[in-house]
């Protein structure tokens, strides 16, 4: 079997080595797939390469971060689940990477395939409509700094949104960003009733949260038979709904604009305003502005799906000093049967692993993503290919790993 195995192997290099490998014909349609969505103008990349010029100084820079796996950023275990904004390449691809930078990396004559274009920079596409914070001005010097913006839509009417964008107007400075739906304190009102009935709504104030985050605790919570201590199956004194649900969209290092699953969408009730949150971060050392924006793309009507997001929180934990591998966990139950669309690890700079398994009601588990080697610089959201279905009475666990010794390079007190 090895031998059989080595020689299919060499003899696909073979065929590589045996003809032209060009940017033309091979290569640029790699980096149009899988890099230039960030590798374009004015995006998070340091360079583009939508271009034989801009790519070519980068050839061999290129195979050693795809051959490494460094790029495209993914963090999920392959052996996982399936994941439909999955950007990795395959083995075939990176062999004709490596047979490109070792024939001198040349461009070729042939036909070229179109490049995507970024509509304005934007990746959803054109947006229907941009909201854009009043410029922020910074001192480039000191703390790190905070702003909450409120801007109104003016909406005259519901809008249902398919796509949204929040991208930073200085990407110098704005380290992540989040834009919230705030409704209208009339249409709050009018339709408190309305609410108290809705299923939906019934579901989300289970989810419990202390001083704006959630916290699924009680103070006598058990340790249960699957190893979690903190379960947000109780109830907690002065609980109230997460604010978390009406979060629209985020900017954060490596993750993709908010596309919703086709027949689904987020509702933006008429009135509302959008409220942002950005952290700046001070470190150019010189006087700087920002005008975040957010772009939004309407669905024509209602969807046969509305989209929601849950998040669930543990931070009612102590690491130990110099501890390597301290376990947290976070439970839920869900009480109807559910469909998950996609799930986003978050942790900060101890944060090692995190394992999402779920455990049916007849006994069963199965591990939906594990994110071996957390990397905080590169938050991703992971979209599942096929909406993953949890019957009522399912359970998910999390399960993370926090380094908290001198040997995490982003630790920043190991005591």
């Amino acid at each position: 079997m090895l031998q059989r195995f080595l020689v299919v192997f060499l003899g696909s290099a073979a065929l590589l080595a045996a003809r032209d490998v060009t940017f033309r014909g091979d290569v640029a349609p790699i980096l149009y797939t899988h890099c230039v969505s960030c590798h374009h103008p004015n995006d998070i990349a340091p360079m583009s390469l939508l271009t034989y010029k801009e790519a070519r100084p980068w050839a061999a820079a290129i195979q050693e971060a795809v051959v490494s796996r460094k790029m495209p950023p993914w963090k999920a275990d392959p052996h996982y689940g399936k994941w439909a904004n999955d950007p990795s390449l395959s083995q075939a691809e990176l062999d004709t990477i490596r047979a490109w930078v070792q024939a001198g990396a040349p461009e070729g004559d042939g036909a070229i395939p179109p490049a995507p274009v970024f509509a304005d920079g934007w990746k959803i596409g054109k947006p229907d409509v941009i909201f854009t914070i009043p410029e922020q001005k910074l001192t480039g010097t000191g703390p790190d700094h905070y702003a909450y913006v409120t801007v109104p839509t003016n909406f005259t009417e519901d809008r249902w949104v398919v796509a949204a964008e929040l991208r930073p107007g200085n990407r110098k400075v704005v380290h992540h960003a989040h834009v919230f739906v705030v409704e209208p304190e009339k249409k709050v009102a009018e339709t408190a009733k309305e609410k108290a009935t809705d299923p939906a709504v019934e579901y989300r104030k289970s989810l419990m949260i202390h001083e704006g985050t959630l916290e699924f605790v009680r103070p006598d919570a058990p340790v249960i038979n699957d190893g979690c201590a903190l379960d947000d199956n109780g109830v907690f004194p002065g609980s109230k709904e997460s604010d978390l649900t009406s979060l629209l969209s985020s900017f954060l290092p490596g993750r993709a604009p908010d596309v919703y699953p086709q027949g689904t969408a987020r509702l933006i009730p008429a009135g509302s305003k959008l409220s942002f949150q950005i952290h700046y971060s001070n470190t150019t050392g010189k006087p700087e502005t920002d005008a975040s924006s957010v772009g939004l793309i309407f669905s024509p009507g209602p969807p046969k799906e509305i989209a929601r997001r849950i998040d669930l929180s543990n931070q009612m934990f102590l690491i130990p000093a110099g501890d390597p591998n301290h376990e947290v966990t976070e439970c839920h139950t869900f009480s109807k049967d559910m469909y998950i669309t996609s799930l986003t690890p978050h942790m900060h700079y101890r944060g090692k692993s995190m394992r999402f398994e779920a455990v049916y009601p007849d006994g069963r588990k199965d591990t939906l993503l594990l994110v071996p080697a957390y990397n905080f610089h590169w938050q991703i959201t992971y979209r599942a290919e096929k909406p993953i279905f949890l019957p009522k009475g399912s359970r998910l666990v999390i399960t993370a790993q926090l380094d908290n010794s001198p040997n995490n390079p982003r630790n920043p007190d190991p005591s």
